[in-house]
């Protein structure tokens, strides 16, 4: 079992570490672990943010564990010089076209949630995000204009890519409640008129998961009076960004949140993913011992989950994640003052303690 680590900017390399540590309890018997530079660290030392060497591990690794990029001196660089091109470039070079984050509320964190407690008590969803089209991968372009520079990004989806992630959401499905919303604005975009045509076509071969369909407004608005209502969520790249960030702030921290992208190459153990918090680097606090660890270290666990299929280990993982927030300790976005590394101690404890 082969792992690329790549930790990137920011807070990314503390958070990772905890999740190493985690990984590392587990001794889990033939594992290799590669670590490679992604993001502004590879720029500074490679000239580029995703390097040649650390595609190639993450090309021969069954799984790649990822931190975060971004660092608020490289904003000026050329687009393609940027720390967050070493993620999309991840995302397009492997395939990874299906990013899942999951959400839920957290017994004993209710009141953290902006939500009233019994509400936010019953959010149990999980955002199947397209990953490699869209606004974020289409034609862009700046020019004059009469009113000045103007931009443009292209927002495009074909059939084929919207068959696939929505094979990928009604499979999920299977393993949950059994229903699918699909999130759109097809009332004015024709990207979303054929995403909407598609993935009912795609539904036909489904007939135990329920589908519906909602406009991506009325979703943010949906998400917040009765998220219970919502079981997987599948929408675009874009939309699917902002959901998801949303359905963080439901929960009660964006430091809660892990996340897979996969794609369709198979190895000897499961899907090839990579998997990160959707947290982004928070230059703002990195080095300081503030981060919230556990977005990564439930990444872990879906990496273990997908990729390595050691199920019994993922569900060990979350079991002792789920009581040190039950019980404590909890870092500053929770309200606390423990460290990074004192609560990576706690659930090292909890993992041991069975």
């Amino acid at each position: 079992m082969k792992i690329a680590v790549f930790a990137g900017d920011g807070i990314g390399p503390e958070v990772t570490a905890e999740a190493l540590r985690v990984l590392d309890a587990l001794r889990l018997p033939g594992l290799v672990l590669f670590e490679g530079d992604v993001g502004a660290i590879a720029y500074r030392r490679h000239g580029v943010p995703l390097p040649d060497e650390t595609l190639a591990m993450a090309r021969a690794a069954d799984a790649v564990l990822f931190g975060a990029v971004g660092d608020f001196s490289c904003d000026d660089l050329p687009r393609e010089l940027r720390p967050e091109q070493a993620i999309l470039g991840l995302r397009r070079e492997l395939g990874l076209f299906a990013n899942l984050r999951p959400a839920a509320g957290w017994p004993g964190l209710e009141h953290l949630s902006p939500l009233r407690p019994e509400i936010a008590r019953g959010i149990d969803l999980l955002v199947v995000r397209e990953l490699t089209g869209d606004v974020y991968f289409g034609e862009k372009g700046e020019r004059a204009g009469a009113g000045g520079r103007e931009g443009w990004d292209m927002m495009r989806y074909d059939e084929g890519e919207v068959r696939r992630i929505a094979h990928a959401a009604f499979r999920a499905a299977r393993t949950r409640r059994g229903r699918v919303t699909s999130i759109d604005k097809a009332n004015v975009l024709e990207t979303s008129r054929i995403w909407r045509e598609t993935v009912i076509a795609v539904a036909a071969e489904y007939a135990d998961i329920a589908l519906e369909h909602m406009y991506v407004d009325n979703a943010a608005m949906q998400m917040v009076r009765a998220p219970e209502a919502f079981d997987v969520i599948m929408t675009g790249n874009l939309f699917g960004d902002i959901l998801s960030d949303q359905a963080s702030a439901c929960v009660g921290s964006i430091g809660l949140l892990a996340s897979a992208s996969l794609g369709e190459r198979q190895t000897e153990f499961g899907t090839f993913g990579l998997y990160e918090p959707i947290h982004g680097s928070a230059p703002d606090i990195a080095g300081q011992g503030k981060a919230n660890p556990v977005a990564a270290i439930l990444s872990l666990a879906m990496l273990l989950r997908h990729s390595l299929g050691r199920e019994a280990e993922a569900v060990r993982i979350e079991a002792a994640v789920g009581r040190v927030l039950a019980q404590g300790p909890h870092g500053g976005d929770l309200g606390g003052t423990a460290s990074t590394r004192e609560i990576g101690d706690a659930v090292l404890a909890m993992l041991a303690s069975g």
